[in-house]
């Protein structure tokens, strides 16, 4: 199916990815509009072969596309949306505006491809930290059903966007010469530290991130059994998220037949052998499209707990990647209703 597509937030970090990975995936389409705010209309990107004018990220922008790729600030995609939708449009939206409407699918292609088919006109792509813990639970889930997770995550200043990483280098620096730089992004200097919060208070003392991470499980897996317990941390690196899962299952899953499960899922790699010091870090990770499993171990606490580390590329997978990827479905035709032509 080619359909028209157009990129809103196309000058961001994440949208640049998306236009990075629509040329790499040499994806057929009929053509491609790159959308952004007024600071950035005249500019010229390249892609494959040429370079494209950004333009006004308005109404009329949608009147002749048929599939946006969103990479937006939630307020911009509240309101970008219905202007795509009404003009017949299809959006994958990365913000976090549409993730728990129940009207709206939340998707991750090796997970729930099936959701896409239920769309109204928006699919949403969910928060980086959980997409990566789902992409782990799922083989596990359908093996011997999840029925409690506890995960502590370990997020890059990338989540935070391209001034958090300057921060990140600042506070570094400012600490190494023995000053203390004021935080502009974060609540706290992030050189040499640890922020235990990401997000504003909500339920009962956790973060806005931390219950996204609760319900988006849930609705990813068609699951509100399962019990998630996340603790979520900004850590000074510059990208890649980590996270320390426990899982307690309905049946005891051996490290042995959980490392089988990790390796033939989509999209997972297992890195894990201790002995050779070999396991998955952010170093490593960085630039990839995969979610990798490590240190794969049996909770010796619980009868069927099993212990493992992941790692993932939170601007990849955990943003761009993702949403490409379920554009690539709906270009498919396979699970998406037929889109015609405005």
């Amino acid at each position: 199916m080619s359909l028209r597509i157009a990129v809103a937030g196309a000058t961001g970090m994440v949208g640049s990815i998306v236009l990075e990975q629509l040329a790499a995936r040499h994806l057929e389409f009929a053509s491609l509009k790159l959308l952004a705010s007024a600071n950035s209309v005249g500019k010229r990107i390249k892609f494959r072969d040429q370079e494209l004018p950004v333009e006004l990220l308005c109404p009329d922008a949608f009147a002749d596309v048929d599939l946006v790729i969103g990479s937006t600030p939630d307020e911009v995609a509240a309101e970008f949306t219905p202007w795509a939708v009404e003009r017949g449009a299809i959006v994958v939206d990365e913000s976090g505006y549409h993730r728990m409407l129940d009207h709206v699918p939340l998707v991750i292609p090796e997970v729930n491809p099936h959701a896409i088919a239920q769309h109204q006109g928006i699919i949403a792509s969910p928060n980086c930290s959980t997409t990566q813990l789902v992409m782990a639970l799922k083989p596990l889930h359908d093996a011997a059903r999840v029925t409690r997770v506890v995960v502590s995550t370990y997020q890059a200043t990338s989540g935070a966007g391209t001034q958090a990483q300057q921060e990140l280098l600042d506070s570094t620096r400012s600490a190494l010469d023995g000053k203390t730089a004021a935080p502009q992004i974060f609540q706290h200097p992030i050189g040499f530290n640890l922020i235990p919060q990401i997000g504003s208070p909500k339920h009962e003392g956790y973060t806005s991130e931390e219950m996204k991470m609760v319900w988006e499980t849930r609705k990813i897996l068609e699951d509100d059994r399962i019990e998630v317990c996340p603790t979520c941390v900004r850590v000074p690196v510059s990208n890649c998220h980590s996270e320390s899962i426990m899982v307690e299952t309905e049946r005891p899953v051996s490290v042995a037949e959980a490392r089988e499960l990790f390796a033939a899922f989509p999209g997972l790699r297992v890195v894990d052998d201790l002995a050779a010091k070999e396991y998955p870090m952010p170093l490593n990770c960085d630039g990839r499209d995969e979610v990798f499993i490590g240190r794969i171990r049996r909770d010796i606490s619980h009868p069927s707990g099993l212990a493992f580390w992941c790692v993932s590329d939170n601007l990849r997978k955990g943003a761009a990647t993702n949403a490409v990827q379920i554009a690539e479905l709906i270009m498919s035709g396979k699970y998406a209703p037929c889109v015609t032509s405005n």
